[in-house]
């Protein structure tokens, strides 16, 4: 430190507070003793020298987001056991009783660290076909020495586009014109093959407006691709769930059943024989794989436990999980425990729609959460999430820093506009206190008044001193995309 200069000095700090912030996240963990980097049934299928492994060794690179720093370790064989990966995501363990049955439940996220990044600054797939947002979520259930589990992963529409924050509530998605998709696409796909066998992508994209196009071409690209271990089906979740109809969220689940049947999913009896395995597995994935996304993957893993635990005897012939209340609300507070979880991870803020995965049914308090969590999200997008990003590149050392590198990138001059967000925000606060006062007597009414007319007021000054554009609030707004806002909330 001593031959550091009194920039880099500063800069230094700097860069300590973006690890820091990295690590002050929620949903890091390690085991010295178990592999939380694999599943149930890879660990089952390896061989005796890859279980005298050490940790960092046979880990999953994929989730190991430590893996830049233990980097100089793993040259090292000798001192590997003082290395301990870290996985980043999310695990719940529950000890569950149904008819007098004890049975441990557990709920594992993994997220991937290629491609890591924040919502907005990193979409789509890179070059080697990993995807941004990508999660693998094991649901293990043990009973008197048995494990069984089923796997789900979620993950970005895996070719090459961008959604790039503009002040706008949705900025408009920009697929690549520049570049082979295919070349991509096709490296992604033969990845989770052979880790998960065959794929039943599960699209639920808006079928209509901006999103559009990216379903379209994600049909277009699987059909093209002619891989009959890819299978595809779209479900335009908004629309079909429009109005708060929410039971057709089963019509989804039909419609995957006899696929879900044939993958089956992972089981090994007491004496460690293997009863059956996964043959395959669900991606499932919307704009940000975050809450539409949640909602589906609960769905789906519910109908699989079902089946597990009347295969273990936990459950009698004809009995059904939503029959238990007690566990009920394990399960699905869980669910909502994991969307919550990925969300803040991604987005910067909890999940939406954690009012159906908790309750089953849409409330008026969980839309006004959403709206608020959605305005943070709005907030964090535009302002902070750079330096999140910036943050994340540094952790996994995307970014390097060289200290003989003449100029820091910390050091570029900001904008003279930027000075006067805290300004914007406060006068924006103001106006939306003003609504809530003067909004109209239902709550429908109230939400949507506050959403239109106070984020057209943040719209109106930010415009302003961000572009010198109009101050029209209906422009505004519109420009903003307050209207999607509420069709997404309604």
């Amino acid at each position: 430190m001593l031959h550091l200069t009194d920039i880099q000095l500063q800069d230094n700090k700097v860069f300590l507070s973006m690890l820091s912030h990295v690590l002050s996240v929620d949903g890091f963990y390690f085991s010295t003793t178990y592999d939380l980097t694999h599943t149930l049934q890879r660990l089952a299928n390896t061989s005796p020298e890859f279980q005298e492994m050490s940790l960092l060794e046979r880990a999953d690179p994929r989730f190991v987001w430590n893996g830049h720093l233990l980097r100089e370790f793993a040259a090292q064989p000798e001192i590997h056991r003082f290395a301990t990966p870290v996985m980043h995501g999310f695990i719940t363990m529950h000890s569950c009783s149904i008819n007098g049955k004890c049975f441990d439940w557990l709920l594992v996220s993994r997220r991937s660290c290629f491609r890591a990044g924040v919502r907005y600054y990193v979409r789509g797939i890179d070059s080697e076909g990993h995807a941004a947002n990508f999660v693998e979520t094991e649901q293990i259930v043990h009973y008197k020495g048995s494990k069984a589990s089923f796997v789900q992963t979620r993950g970005s529409i895996p070719f090459f586009w961008s959604q790039r924050p503009n002040l706008k509530y949705k900025p408009k998605p920009q697929i690549s014109k520049s570049v082979n998709h295919m070349d991509g696409f096709q490296r992604h796909f033969d990845s989770q093959i052979i880790s998960y066998g065959k794929q039943m992508i599960v699209n639920l994209v808006n079928q209509k407006g901006s999103e559009k196009p990216l379903e379209q071409t994600f049909a277009k690209m699987v059909n093209s691709m002619a891989n009959g271990m890819v299978k595809y089906i779209a479900f335009d979740f908004h629309k079909e769930c429009s109005r708060m109809r929410w039971d057709r969220l089963q019509i989804l689940v039909d419609q995957l059943a006899e696929q879900q049947d044939e993958f089956s999913y992972f089981l090994v009896d007491s004496d460690g024989k293997i009863v059956t395995q996964q043959e395959g597995i669900f991606r499932s994935n919307c704009m940000d794989c975050l809450d539409r996304t949640n909602v589906i993957q609960s769905l789906l893993a519910r109908r699989s436990l079902q089946a597990q635990l009347q295969r273990l005897g936990v459950l009698h012939v004809g009995q059904r999980i939503e029959e238990q209340a007690d566990f009920e609300k394990i399960y699905k507070n869980a669910w909502a425990d994991n969307a919550n979880a990925c969300a803040k991870q991604y987005a910067g803020t909890g999940a939406l729609k954690t009012d159906y995965t908790r309750t089953g049914k849409r409330t008026q308090w969980g839309l006004i959460m959403d709206g608020w969590n959605s305005l943070v999200r709005y907030y964090k997008n535009n302002f902070s999430d750079g330096f999140r990003q910036d943050a994340i590149d540094l952790f996994l050392g995307n970014y390097s820093v060289d200290e003989v590198e003449p100029a820091s990138p910390l050091h570029v001059k900001k904008d003279w506009k930027f000075l006067a967000l805290p300004i914007i925000m406060v006068v924006a606060f103001s106006m939306c206190i003003i609504c809530l006062l003067m909004a109209g007597d239902t709550w429908t009414e109230t939400l949507a008044y506050v959403l239109f007319w106070g984020s057209a007021s943040f719209g109106t000054f930010a415009i302003i001193l961000y572009n010198g554009g109009s101050s029209d609030a209906v422009h505004i707004s519109k420009y903003l995309g307050v209207e999607a806002l509420i069709m997404e909330l309604l």
